[in-house]
């Protein structure tokens, strides 16, 4: 089957040569392309440029991406081709650069236009976060007809804190799965789908194994998997 795994982080950049980005070494969909692709499906592995992971890439076809819109755009540049999965665990960033501004010779607030390289001579500088497009509420839109599944970190609260939100990711996104994890969820993934108990699972290679099933499975609401 045709699958595409997103992969590492994307970045949002400050200038020229300063980048805001996430903690995501690229490692756990890297791994999950090349058990797919050892499984004889046809994977495109979408990984951010800042990934570290320096293990072998097994998919098929490799493209790497750096910021968030580049990744939405390469998302969507795969949306004509037929693909029966979808595994999002790219760590997009949640922020990017807004108004940049820095106190003027009378202390009075004053923006920076756009330079190849803000000066370190600024007594300081105040910068605007907003927020980036969430790139997991057009994949139905682009892909509606494969099974997508989201992933869902958190780091605050507990295990049913992470398990909620992912609860609440299906239903926002049009999503069919959710996995669950970060410090909030603990050792382990949890894997959840629109209905039914989550599924814990306790190392990648049976997290792994249960997306494969998914897929093989065709996907539907009661013959997803058994969770």
């Amino acid at each position: 089957m045709n699958c595409i795994v997103t992969a590492g982080p994307t970045y949002e950049p400050l200038d020229d040569v300063r980048r805001l980005t996430n903690f995501s070494t690229g490692r756990l969909g890297t791994e999950l392309a090349n058990f797919l692709a050892a499984r004889g499906h046809n994977v495109a592995l979408l990984l951010g440029e800042m990934a570290t992971y320096a293990g072998h890439r097994r998919a098929q076809h490799v493209s790497v991406f750096s910021t968030t819109a580049d990744l939405h755009k390469r998302l969507q540049s795969l949306a004509a081709k037929r693909v029966e999965a979808v595994f999002h665990a790219a760590a997009v960033s949640d922020f990017a650069f807004g108004r940049i501004l820095t106190p003027n010779e009378s202390a009075k607030l004053v923006e920076i236009k756009a330079v190849k390289k803000i000066s370190t001579r600024q007594a300081k500088l105040l910068v605007e976060l907003v927020p980036t497009p969430k790139i997991i509420v057009g994949l139905r839109g682009w892909f509606p007809r494969a099974r997508i599944v989201g992933w869902k970190f958190e780091a605050d609260g507990g295990r049913a804190d992470a398990l909620n939100a992912a609860k609440r990711q299906i239903a926002e996104c049009s999503t069919d799965l959710c996995v669950a994890n970060g410090p909030a969820y603990g050792e382990g993934f949890g894997l959840v789908a629109r209905e039914g108990k989550p599924l814990h699972l306790a190392s990648g290679p049976l997290l792994f194994e249960a997306l494969d099933k998914f897929v093989r499975s065709g996907g539907s609401a009661d013959r997803r998997i058994s969770l």
